[in-house]
């Protein structure tokens, strides 16, 4: 298999087959498992073999199945499935560290992961820094002897920075932290985060691994003995596993993970491209374009790639943003992304709501930014659904 190409990885990694030999993977649906004598279940429960199981909280074929086909997609060297994006996040973070441990963390997140790092971690000890993500020398700067971890989303949500992962971990390994990265928006398509000096990766599979609105999921990736001997233990006595039918789900979405990103990405670029100059907009924000801060750490970083989202932030404010909502036809307006479907979001009134006036304005989550996820519609029906909503945001 470590000779085989990504989209061949896709569609066949961690492939478990039963004695019936079915093409598609088996849903195993089954809450418990059977053993033949009470010695082989306290055998079991002594220690679990490779291909063995004793609860679905714990482990499932269907579940192991998605676990092994994501991490040899990432190159991690093991991944633990979820049941959702943000008990990703929760159990990384929670299950790493204890009172007294120092985290530094981006501050441009995800409302419900600042949520984590504001106030749950630190409800029980946990001491929090948040810096510019983009500057180096303020993540330098907030480095102490206690701190355990570093976490930021490689590419931030909604407004789109590119934090340069490759010297974050090198400043953080300098003083034992373990990197933590959410990297959903940077995809598992575009994204070599582990190669480039991440430890512990993380996915809300909702997105982009499903990708078509389906179900929830996450993923966390890192080392053997992170997944199985910090992670695992916590994960399986708090119960945030996913469950087998939607790691089904999730197996099937990695079939073609490659072809809908790559398309959806193209078509974000050609969105952007032709939306940067349109007099509606105060700024178009996509990391594919040569105008993006991060431009050139994109191309070292992702290749290149931009991702599946745009950002445009239209003159007029608030109420220019929601007649420009009002009016697209073929994207809706809901507060997903990475989907087949284009989804269009508000973040300072939905995703980002809770956010105070003065963490909105630092972060540059206007009252006129409109978060855009590009599905897989048709590239010039979308440029003219997005040019006809800019046209009657402006009446």
């Amino acid at each position: 298999m470590s000779d085989w190409n990504k989209r061949t990885k896709l569609v066949h990694g961690g492939t478990r087959r039963s004695q019936y030999n079915e093409v598609s993977e088996a849903i195993f649906l089954t809450q418990g498992f059977v053993y033949e004598t009470a010695e082989q279940a306290e055998a079991r429960f002594i220690e679990t073999g490779p291909d063995e199981f004793i609860y679905a909280r714990y482990g499932n074929p269907t579940v192991a199945m998605f676990e092994e086909r994501i991490a040899t997609l990432e190159g991690a060297e093991d991944a633990f499935a979820t049941a959702s994006g943000m008990a990703a996040v929760s159990g990384a973070l929670t299950s790493m560290l204890q009172a007294g441990d120092h985290v530094v963390s981006a501050k441009a997140l995800f409302g419900s992961c600042l949520y984590i790092l504001e106030n749950i971690l630190t409800r029980y000890g946990v001491e929090v820094t948040f810096v510019d993500g983009t500057d180096l020398a303020a993540w330098k700067a907030a480095m102490r002897p206690n701190t355990k971890a570093v976490f930021f989303e490689s590419m931030s949500n909604p407004t789109l920075e590119v934090i340069n992962v490759t010297a974050v971990a090198q400043i953080a390994h300098e003083v034992g932290a373990l990197v933590v990265v959410d990297n959903v928006f940077s995809t598992p398509v575009f994204s070599r985060a582990i190669e480039q000096g991440a430890d512990v990766v993380i996915y809300s599979a909702t997105k982009h691994i499903d990708g078509q609105g389906r179900a929830l999921g996450g993923v966390v990736l890192g080392t053997k003995d992170f997944i199985r001997g910090t992670l695992e233990p916590y994960m399986k006595h708090t119960g945030g596993s996913m469950s087998p039918f939607n790691a089904w789900v999730m197996l099937k979405g990695l079939e073609t993970i490659d072809l809908r990103v790559r398309a959806q990405a193209e078509s974000a670029l050609a969105i952007a491209e032709a939306l940067q100059d349109h007099p509606a907009l105060a700024r178009t924000i996509y990391p594919g374009l040569a105008s993006h801060a991060q431009a050139a750490l994109v191309q070292k970083q992702l290749d290149g790639k931009g991702g599946t989202v745009l950002s445009i932030d239209l003159k007029g404010g608030r109420e220019a943003a929601f007649k420009f909502l009002n009016a697209l036809e073929i994207a809706v307006i809901s507060n997903n992304l990475g989907d087949a479907k284009s989804i269009a979001t508000h973040p300072a009134t939905t995703t980002h709501q809770r956010l105070s006036d003065a963490q909105k304005d630092e972060l540059g989550i206007t009252p006129g930014l409109v978060r855009f996820s590009v599905g897989l519609e048709d590239t010039q029906d979308l440029i003219v659904d997005i040019s006809r909503a800019l046209e009657a945001a402006q009446s």
